[in-house]
């Protein structure tokens, strides 16, 4: 079994799972793409495969590195009540004092570290955050955090592997459960939709068409099935590939 190292991440994780989500950069998808990934068979990966090892801490030197050298990533805010909020006339109120709807991802705050963790053999990604939104009540301020956890999803026709987050739980700061009741389904409707699905590894940058100059041919791989499993902090995805080998009619090089 080949294993991609740290070296070869860079063109995998550019424009990844990381950078799509918490800058919530990702196109939107109706129905989340491909099947789920399962972990591999009791037997083990079969000949031909290739593993690339993603850690927990690489992750979260990404995420330092996005909240240290760039703006706080930020995105505006859609949800339940947006239909009707048009005709609200503290909706206009709120509007004219700044309140312009937008929740921004924190490094930290209410107790926790926006940050990877690997745990249970689950994806998991607590996010902290702070916001504010247009509603019927006027402009809401808030703050807090949300539990959230990563599905990953192979499409075997496009080559490529997705995440697809779900947030689990959202918990505000000081607000009142009346509000708190109408404000936390709005977060997490736009936690879940701002950033599905993730692409986090395309088809052509694991894909194999190498030319064999002895037999004037190319040996050519693709992945016909991608598994996961999470072990000592690290994500670890295995790229089941399907070899075939290509022919010329000219003659073998001299």
């Amino acid at each position: 079994m080949a294993k991609f190292f740290l070296g070869t991440l860079v063109g995998i994780l550019v424009g990844g799972a990381l950078v799509f989500f918490f800058l919530g950069g990702a196109p939107r998808a109706a129905k989340a793409p491909g099947e789920p990934i399962r972990p591999p068979d009791a037997g083990g990966v079969p000949p031909g495969t290739a593993q690339i090892v993603l850690r927990e801490d690489f992750f979260n030197t990404v995420l330092q590195t996005i909240f240290r050298d760039m703006n706080a990533p930020s995105f505006p805010m859609g949800g339940l009540a947006d239909a009707g909020k048009a005709n609200s006339e503290s909706y206009a109120l709120a509007q004219g004092e700044g309140c312009d709807s937008r929740i921004t991802i924190l490094p930290e705050g209410s107790g926790v570290h926006t940050g990877m963790r690997f745990e249970n053999n689950k994806l998991g990604a607590p996010i902290a955050f702070a916001g504010s939104y247009s509603s019927p009540f006027g402009c809401l301020n808030f703050t807090g955090w949300a539990q959230t956890n990563m599905e990953l999803r192979f499409d075997a026709a496009q080559q490529n592997v997705f995440g697809r987050i779900n947030v689990e739980t959202v918990n505000l700061d000081g607000v009142s459960p009346l509000l708190s009741g109408f404000v936390t389904p709005i977060v997490q409707a736009t936690l879940n939709n701002r950033v599905n699905p993730i692409q986090i590894i395309q088809g052509k940058q694991i894909a194999l068409n190498v030319p064999i100059a002895a037999t004037h041919g190319n040996l050519q791989a693709s992945v016909k099935d991608v598994r996961s499993d999470i072990k000592d902090n690290a994500l670890n995805l295995y790229a089941i590939y399907e070899f075939s080998g290509q022919k010329s009619d000219a003659p073998p090089a001299q």
